[in-house]
């Protein structure tokens, strides 16, 4: 049974697992459906959220230019961080958008994974957080196919861009989550990366 966390709150995901090796980490988010004063749908472009993953080093910063794993990148160079691809409306139930993780491939030299998800255009489009509903992250053991962590995403992010969802991160020899759950106004990835390249 998934454990569910707070924002701000750690679990511990190899602790008692040894067997651990693979996890997948789904992003899902719904958009707000809005209506005009006739009840009709307000046109509009969908709400194209973008699920990313940045593997850095014990410093924070990118262990490589390219080290950021996202629908245009969908795999690590080294093996271990694999992205479902691109979901264009958030349309459905589940997760929108999975990243896969290989636990035993990780690099040495990468202690954290951190998960973001952010509106594609969403300076053109007008577009914020306040006009999502229903956000998570939740991270399964993939060879069991049980869930072990959800962590509710759903506060009011209005005015919010980009969404700092969770992180992965080594503890000696295990494996932990913590829900960060913040949100920015970072207008794009190579916004969000640069953060981690100074």
């Amino acid at each position: 049974m998934a454990i569910n966390l707070q924002k701000g709150q750690k679990i511990d995901l190899t602790k008692g697992r040894e067997g651990l090796s693979s996890i997948t980490v789904g992003l899902g988010w719904d958009p707000v459906k809005k209506r005009s004063f006739f009840g009709f749908g307000r046109n509009g472009p969908s709400i194209d959220c973008d699920a990313s993953v940045l593997m850095l080093n014990s410093n924070d910063k990118l262990v490589s230019n390219s080290a950021v794993v996202y629908f245009g990148n969908r795999h690590s160079n080294c093996g271990s961080v694999k992205h479902s691809g691109d979901n264009l409306t958030g349309a459905g139930e589940g997760d929108d958008e999975q990243i896969f993780v290989d636990l035993k491939k990780v690099p040495g030299n990468v202690h954290k994974l951190v998960f973001v998800v952010n509106i594609y255009q969403c300076v053109e489009r007008n577009q914020d957080f306040g006009m999502i509903k229903n956000a998570f992250i939740r991270v399964v053991d993939s060879a069991k196919n049980e869930e072990l962590v959800y962590f509710n995403l759903s506060e009011d992010h209005s005015g919010a861009t980009a969404l700092f969802a969770g992180e992965i991160y080594r503890d000696g020899n295990e494996w932990k989550f913590s829900a960060t759950g913040d949100a920015t106004r970072d207008t794009g990835l190579g916004e969000i990366a640069n953060k981690y390249t100074k």
